[in-house]
């Protein structure tokens, strides 16, 4: 295993922490525990890119593990009411479709699309809006959705690139 995969492992194991913390009201500690699990996200992709450690694992694991914290996220913020339910409904079925879809994908052998600018892009915002949201500043819940709307368009693009590389890899085959 190396090292760009050890510190996806290590995001997983940040999600029950992140839980923890949250669940005994340290929302500030809660996403101080987000942001290492964000900074290590950005850690293991410049490792594995800028050494050639890119692997399929990898590019399978770490969206699994950035949707998994999301999910852990987006529970306890609506558990505490700090988001509305109908956001946290949406949000909770598009990263579930997205963790679904791909071990979907993967186990049937298609080819994952790596994380390109826009996907980047949208995990940035979502961090610096949920800032927004665990420091109950002004505007948190309409960011919220713009970023919300935001993520449907690089799911959208995401799809895209999918089915036209795993098409392409189909014809080669043939």
């Amino acid at each position: 295993m190396n090292l760009p995969n050890m510190l996806t492992i290590c995001r997983f194991l940040l999600v029950p922490v992140y839980v923890a913390v949250f669940a005994a009201g340290q929302h500030v500690g809660a996403f101080a525990v987000l942001v290492i699990a964000g900074a290590t996200d950005v850690l293991d992709g410049y490792i594995a890119r800028s050494r050639g450690l890119v692997t399929q694992v990898g590019s399978m694991l770490d969206p699994l593990a950035d949707k998994t914290m999301m999910l852990a996220v987006i529970i306890t913020l609506l558990a505490a009411g700090m988001i509305p339910w109908q956001l946290a409904l949406i949000l909770f079925l598009r990263d579930a479709a997205m963790i679904v879809g791909s071990a979907v994908f993967h186990f049937r052998g298609k080819k994952t699309v790596p994380a390109n600018w826009m996907g980047k892009l949208t995990t940035a915002l979502y961090y610096v809006v949920l800032m927004f949201v665990f420091f109950d500043l002004p505007y948190a819940i309409p960011l919220l959705w713009l970023v919300l709307l935001l993520s449907f368009g690089t799911s959208i693009v995401y799809i895209w690139k999918f089915r036209m590389l795993n098409h392409m890899t189909r014809h080669r085959a043939s």
